[in-house]
């Protein structure tokens, strides 16, 4: 009867191990995709920063651009009274407010120069930027009408080994189902697992000699107290025997006859 239960048990775990796999995959895919779209709306943002950016600019040299001009004309206003001029003194100031006037235009017109650069630089990045974000918006719709298509027939297989599990389930009792579905979610899919050589298969823990003869029995349903993994008994194939026959020979040839000997 028992033998029954374990083998009903191995069949739900396959069965339940799929499920899960499948459900964890349905849960972290759009995690990947929410990455892609965060990187969007990054790039977005930067975009908006740049382009306010370009807009200052602009406005900047265009403020630059007329004090450009009312420094021009101030240059060629002073240039045109040097024809008037009748003293020295007046020249020399004269001479001082044209070179001022020009020392003025010259800066101005380096800082155009400079600032029109920077405009061409920040122009160039977003035309590079606009590429970039059409291209990931793109790829992100690309992405999620792969994953609705691979969803839906997450969703088919999903229902057929629901359907597998309700066929299994009614037999077993409810309790032991609850704890078993916790286990094998928790213990990567491993919810039942062979004793060999005393040993749970599942954390390869050693096991008291009493609780192996019980698992062994198989009268009851007994779950490994150090990874909480139900436990069956399996028998040791012919090489398996052998091996530890060599190694309890091995083992007794340490021990010395007066060791053997049994006192009186």
């Amino acid at each position: 009867m028992m033998q029954e239960v374990f083998e009903k048990l191995r069949s739900l775990q396959d069965i339940l191990s799929k499920k899960f796999a499948i459900e964890h995959q349905i849960e972290e895919t759009p995690k990947l995709l929410n990455t892609k779209i965060e990187l969007l709306n990054r790039l977005k943002k930067s975009y908006l920063e740049k382009n306010n950016k370009v807009e200052n600019i602009k406005d900047h040299i265009k403020h630059l651009r007329i004090r450009l001009d009312d420094a021009e004309r101030q240059r060629e206003a002073y240039e045109k009274q040097m024809d008037l001029i009748t003293t020295q003194r007046e020249y020399e100031a004269l001479d001082k407010e044209i070179k001022d006037a020009t020392e003025k235009e010259q800066q101005l017109r380096k800082e155009v120069l400079k600032e029109e650069k920077v405009l061409e630089e920040l122009t160039e990045s977003l035309v590079k930027d606009e590429k970039m974000i059409q291209l990931q918006e793109e790829e992100i719709a690309t992405e999620e009408e792969k994953i609705k298509s691979e969803n839906k027939e997450k969703e088919k297989e999903l229902e057929k080994l629901e359907k597998q599990e309700h066929q299994i389930v009614p037999d077993l009792d409810e309790e032991i189902v609850f704890k078993f579905e916790r286990i094998v979610r928790s213990k990567s899919g491993l919810g039942i697992v062979p004793i060999k050589k005393s040993v749970c298969t599942g954390c390869h823990m050693s096991l008291p000699k009493q609780f192996v003869n019980d698992v062994h029995k198989g009268e009851s349903i007994l779950f490994c107290p150090y990874c909480s993994r139900i436990l069956f008994y399996e028998e040791m194939d012919v090489s398996e025997d052998m091996i530890g026959a060599e190694e309890a020979g091995s083992l007794a040839d340490l021990v010395s006859p007066e060791e053997l000997e049994i006192e009186d």
